[in-house]
């Protein structure tokens, strides 16, 4: 295979372990996904359980991280610049950091998710992982993108792949506008520290996609290069 040949050239590459800590973290990031739906069920036991599921994500994650810093090739012969990597790596990680605060914050005061934006809230919460999903796609293609020598046709692959993930991402944001409105229409009806605290949970969620898509164009920065 033309990437494998290629990789050869430069020993062992980093890339492969870089993309299995992007799929850590698209991982942890998707606990959220059914958190938010017990957190709406008022399902605390089970709150707990998929929030101590994201800790490990998030340990597991970090714990790849630092590996990946440890044994990253100092080597000139390195087909991507290194601290493009060290870049990449940490925007990664940023996510699944995210992720935990989120759960975090919601598990620590129990918050309650009122009915009415409920579904929206979950809604929300998926539009922004899928953003991760699509971030993920990038970042798989990337030993493609080495092994074709950075050829033209994987980077027009790539960049139609980073169009995606700025759609989805685009598309989070307006989620976002959406409930935020429909928070704003109740909020006279809730405790304001409650009202406060879930404008800061759509805050926190729109930041993960936000960071998602950050991880997704760093590899525009590396075709750049």
């Amino acid at each position: 295979m033309a990437s494998s040949t290629i990789l050869s050239l430069f020993g062992q590459s980093p890339i492969k372990p870089l993309q299995n800590h992007m799929y850590t973290v698209v991982d942890c990031a998707n606990q959220l996904n059914d958190f938010f739906v017990a957190v709406c069920a008022e399902d605390w036991q089970t709150v707990e359980a998929i929030y101590n599921k994201i800790s490990e994500l998030e340990s597991a994650a970090d714990d790849q991280k630092q590996d990946i810093r440890l044994h990253l090739p100092k080597s000139l012969f390195m087909p991507i610049n290194r601290s493009d990597l060290i870049h990449l790596l940490s925007k990664q990680d940023k996510i699944c950091n995210k992720a935990k605060d989120i759960a975090g914050l919601i598990l620590g005061r129990q918050q309650v998710m009122p009915k009415k934006i409920a579904a929206d809230m979950k809604a929300y919460v998926k539009s922004a992982v899928t953003v991760a999903y699509e971030a993920r796609i990038v970042i798989d293609e990337l030993d493609e993108l080495i092994g074709s020598g950075f050829g033209g046709r994987e980077i027009d692959r790539i960049n139609k792949c980073i169009t995606k993930l700025d759609k989805a991402e685009n598309k989070n944001d307006k989620r976002q506008i959406a409930l935020r409105s429909k928070l704003h229409s109740i909020e006279a009806d809730l405790p304001p520290v409650d009202a406060m605290f879930l404008y800061k949970t759509i805050e926190a969620i729109g930041n993960l996609a936000d960071r998602a898509q950050s991880a997704g164009e760093q590899i525009q920065i590396i075709i750049a290069r």
